[in-house]
């Protein structure tokens, strides 16, 4: 997904420059108007491409965010869950092991 992402906003960039370059070029103007058309239509560019980037930035760490959160979250339930069984286990040798010392001590008679 972020691969076309990336290929979509490079294609709008690269369209964009591209307009902007015919555009200025086929202008009937000065040379030195041309070249700050130029120059403005480079810079329009960039602050595009500087606005999409952080756009994608910020998405990106916001997903990355969401998925630290869920991974914590899980770990955290696992291992109240483990908790809970060792606790069962435990319990349940308790009982046995009660079991058995009650048999030992009837044969010990």
């Amino acid at each position: 997904m972020a691969s076309s992402k990336g290929n979509s906003i490079l294609a709008v960039l690269a369209g964009a420059a591209v307009g902007v370059g015919i555009g200025v070029l086929f202008a009937p103007d000065k040379g030195s108007r041309t070249r700050e058309k130029i120059k403005d239509g480079f810079d329009d560019v960039k602050d595009q491409a500087k606005s999409r980037l952080n756009i994608f930035e910020n998405e990106t760490k916001e997903k990355f965010s969401d998925a630290k959160d869920d991974l914590k979250d899980r770990v955290e339930s696992f291992l109240s869950d483990s908790s809970y069984k060792a606790e069962e286990a435990i319990t349940f040798l308790e009982e046995k092991l009660a079991e058995l010392k009650k048999q030992n001590s009837k044969l010990q008679k």
